[in-house]
């Protein structure tokens, strides 16, 4: 804005007249702003809104249409110190017999002590003063199989610490297997282990014309009864009188991930029905349900705060920031409030959840069943706090303190027809999942899976920028035409105080 110096002649306040007389139009223009940001503030909490939608509609929910969510199954070790077992879905309900024979071994050498004369050798000591040429090699084989080899050359110049290195970075000639290595100046050793356990990560000395040198001046040798050497080993259990090896301490075996701890016999492994898993996915689902239920009521019942009007930077100049944090948080706690779509979202998933499906009993017989026959409803309606009236309760819930007291129905219907209860469930959600689905179709005014018109207010935002922009001229320009007016008005002036001052000078000079 170009700097204006203005009222010299006239005495006048001219920038206060001016923004006076243009105040209609920066009130317009502080409007368009203000309601551009609360739109912006609306759009975050549809967003926040529409991203808890969509976790409960691809999570708990979508999985709870499935039967892997209520075919849960469970295995107990008799020694779980020795054996603990992962229970996958096509497990088998059966009680098995374990024998734990060995466990893996990784496979681990600790070198013979490396010398110069009667000191130990440090990373710096060179290959030459080991007494190693050029071309002398380190070979190790791999898996038991001497065609595997890891194998590193002596150069001119190394050190202890340069072959270390290239003994870090060294893989075996078929399968790729490095080794870990390290030298430890402090006892004048080399440490070697494979980096997996089992009989075909393991490794051994390879002694042959070519590195019997390098190995014996690095201690890479065998003591004679082998007492610094261990050979890596596979794990071998009995399941069923049935021998089978892993070189992991682990095991997949029809349906069960079993993992050794410790060598033991005659472990009894039991699989069957997990009752409780069933239970504990329901809930689950439930809890997700609700939750998204007290969100919408909270929202949909807040206070409008229709008091609260957006602040214009001029007021914000005159309130602390927690006056203006406090004021702008009322405003956004009601911007939802008697949402259409919100009324509707909520309603929608109260039908369903209502609903009756028609499923056929153990003894062959159909009844029409709603969760109510499960024990699991709604609070009383004049009772209940009214963010809370389309929770629902579990009879018997021990962390419901509501319902806690009450018998519990589902774990009854689930221990005696869980395929009642599973058909139920995955009815329910399945018409819940679909009806979620119609709300979050795509349209001309929203994309796909969103509850709200995300489209129709990023074009509002759009509308905004230009309602913004052309209040932001008619503004300037109002100023600029009442700047040029006055500036008019104080050049006259100076005419008119230059011609009087003239007449003054012209009758006093002939006195």
């Amino acid at each position: 804005m170009p700097i204006r110096i203005t009222g010299m002649n006239s005495g006048l306040d001219t920038e206060s007249i001016i923004t006076a007389l243009t105040q209609t139009k920066k009130d317009r223009l502080e409007t368009a702003k203000g309601d551009q940001k609360k739109l912006t503030w609306k759009q975050d909490k549809w967003k926040e809104l529409n991203k808890k939608v969509t976790k409960f509609y691809n999570g708990a929910l979508s999985n709870m249409r499935f039967s892997t969510a209520y075919t849960k199954k469970t295995t107990t070790s008799s020694n779980e110190s020795a054996a603990t077992v992962v229970t996958g879905e096509a497990a088998m309900d059966a009680t098995q017999t374990l024998d734990i024979n060995k466990l893996a071994k990784s496979a681990y050498l600790t070198g013979q002590e490396v010398t110069v004369g009667t000191s130990k050798a440090t990373k710096e000591t060179t290959a030459e003063e080991l007494g190693l040429s050029a071309g002398d090699k380190i070979k190790f084989s791999i898996g038991g199989k001497a065609s595997d080899v890891l194998s590193v050359t002596v150069e001119a110049g190394d050190t202890v610490e340069s072959i270390l290195g290239k003994l870090k970075n060294a893989t075996s000639s078929e399968t790729g297997t490095g080794l870990n290595f390290n030298y430890d100046e402090k006892n004048g050793r080399f440490f070697v282990s494979s980096k997996e356990a089992g009989e075909a990560k393991s490794f051994d000395l390879l002694i042959d014309s070519e590195s019997t040198k390098a190995m014996n001046a690095l201690g890479l040798t065998k003591k004679a009864d082998n007492s610094n050497y261990i050979a890596g080993s596979s794990a071998e259990i009995v399941l069923n009188g049935e021998k089978y090896t892993s070189d992991s301490n682990t095991f997949e075996i029809n349906g069960l991930t079993i993992t050794a701890n410790e060598e033991a016999k005659g472990i009894t492994l039991t699989t069957k029905q997990d009752t409780s898993g069933i239970y504990d996915n329901i809930k689950n689902m439930l809890k997700e349900y609700n939750d998204l239920m007290k969100e919408f009521a909270t929202l949909y019942n807040a206070d409008k705060a229709t008091k609260y009007k957006m602040l214009t930077d001029d007021q914000k100049k005159e309130m602390s920031d927690t006056e203006v944090e406090e004021w702008e948080k009322k405003i956004k706690d009601g911007l939802l409030s008697k949402d259409e779509t919100i009324g509707t979202v909520k309603q929608a998933l109260r039908e369903v959840m209502n609903s009756s499906f028609d499923i056929t009993m153990k003894d062959g017989t159909v009844k029409s069943l709603s969760l109510g026959y499960f024990g699991i409803g709604t609070g009383s309606y004049f009772t209940t706090e009214e963010n809370e009236r389309d929770v629902l309760h579990i009879d018997g819930d021990p962390d419901d303190s509501s319902t806690s007291g009450n018998a519990d129905l589902l774990k009854g219907f689930i221990a005696s027809d869980p395929t009642a209860v599973q058909n139920f469930f995955s009815e329910l959600s399945k018409n819940l999942y679909s009806r979620l689905s119609d709300l979050m179709k795509g349209t001309e005014y929203s994309s796909s899976f969103t509850i709200y018109e995300d489209k129709l207010m990023a074009s509002q935002y759009s509308a905004y920028n230009t309602k913004i922009s052309d209040a932001q001229s008619a503004l300037e320009a109002a100023q600029d035409k009442l700047y040029s007016k006055f500036s008019r008005m104080e050049t006259a002036l100076a005419k008119v105080n230059s011609s009087s001052g003239s007449l003054s000078n012209f009758f006093g000079s002939g006195s």
